[in-house]
């Protein structure tokens, strides 16, 4: 067997299910169903992204295997804590994580005190991405990035920017474009993204990074001047507002978005990897379930649990190399 083969099947099943694998069809795969109540454990609070996500595959896991599925917020520690008790679990398909880039990808580099490691997981697939956007307050007078850039270039240090707090996604962007171009923005972070928001409507911080929601709306009613979004793609919801990268050479690599996606703790069996991976697929591919992705102005992200682990490794380098380079190193709470 070639050695790529091989190092592929290890990261899709582990090598203890190789043999297992090798001799049960697909059809028998995906015919995995639970014998108890499935818990779907959301390391963050109800009604954030993660935790709709996480209500909507119970839902469709519940009816699609006629067994109890149900969610359990455990927030704290930056998604961390939620995360630490999914890789404590039994792993037999009972226990699943909805995950997102901070317990998934930025927790590896950033906490000095992590009590997990991303072997102690296994990736099943991701579900949605919805990308960032970066914004500025109108009295700027800054409409694009390539504006943006060229205001700091002339007044360096006289802008700051704000986030929902240090080590987040939307940080971590401005950190990124800052790194990339050579500028100095001042970092304001806020305890959540509702305050960064209010303070960049107040004018009191003059950019904005941020998810899409809850600033695309502000941008729509032209309290905020949209600059741009961060995804390699434009947003449906946005179809003006043009990508990072498309606004300088030095951001053609440009690529950050929040995503919400599915693990279960390591040494699954393939049967239970199989059939929850089938399971997201066959949820992404509903109407309705297209239809409320498309409203959340995200887009639907199904992948082999090969494929979302090359991801998640992608994505925690990319990460890991803008928190080096910050010097970010933070204790979990």
């Amino acid at each position: 067997m070639p050695r790529n083969l091989l190092s592929r099947r290890r990261v899709l099943t582990g090598t203890a299910g190789l043999a297992a694998a090798a001799i049960l069809p697909r059809s028998s795969l995906a015919d995995w169903k639970p014998t108890e109540n499935v818990r779907l454990v959301v390391p963050a609070a109800a009604g954030g992204s993660t935790d709709v996500l996480g209500r909507l595959l119970a839902a469709h896991l519940q009816t699609a295997w006629g067994q109890s599925a149900v969610v359990e917020n455990r927030s704290g520690g930056g998604g961390t804590i939620g995360t630490a008790e999914v890789v404590r679990a039994k792993p037999d398909g009972h226990t699943i994580l909805i995950g997102n880039p901070g317990p998934n990808a930025i927790a590896y580099s950033i906490f000095k005190n992590l009590t997990y490691k991303p072997d102690q997981l296994q990736p099943v697939s991701n579900m949605i991405r919805i990308p960032n956007i970066v914004s500025a307050h109108p009295k700027t007078g800054i409409k694009s990035i390539a504006e943006l850039i060229a205001y700091l270039k002339a007044n360096p240090d006289k802008l700051s920017y704000a986030s929902s707090g240090v080590g987040q996604s939307p940080h971590l962007t401005g950190a990124w474009f800052l790194q990339l171009t050579g500028l100095k923005m001042t970092h304001i972070p806020f305890r959540g993204a509702g305050p960064a928001l209010q303070a960049a409507l107040a004018g009191d911080i003059q950019i904005l990074f941020d998810n899409l929601y809850p600033s695309l709306p502000q941008v729509q009613n032209g309290t905020l001047n949209g600059l741009c979004v961060t995804t390699t793609e434009r947003s449906d919801l946005a179809k003006d507002l043009p990508t990072m990268r498309e606004s300088a050479p030095e951001l053609a690599n440009f690529d950050v978005s929040s995503w919400f996606s599915v693990f279960l703790p390591k040494g699954v069996s393939p049967e239970v990897l199989t059939a929850l991976n089938l399971q997201v697929k066959a949820m992404l591919e509903r109407d309705d379930i297209r239809k409320q992705i498309a409203a959340m102005g995200a887009r639907a992200d199904y992948g082999t649990p090969e494929q979302f682990a090359a991801f998640v490794d992608a994505e925690t380098k990319k990460f890991a190399g803008i928190i080096q380079k910050e010097g970010l190193q933070m204790d979990v709470q």
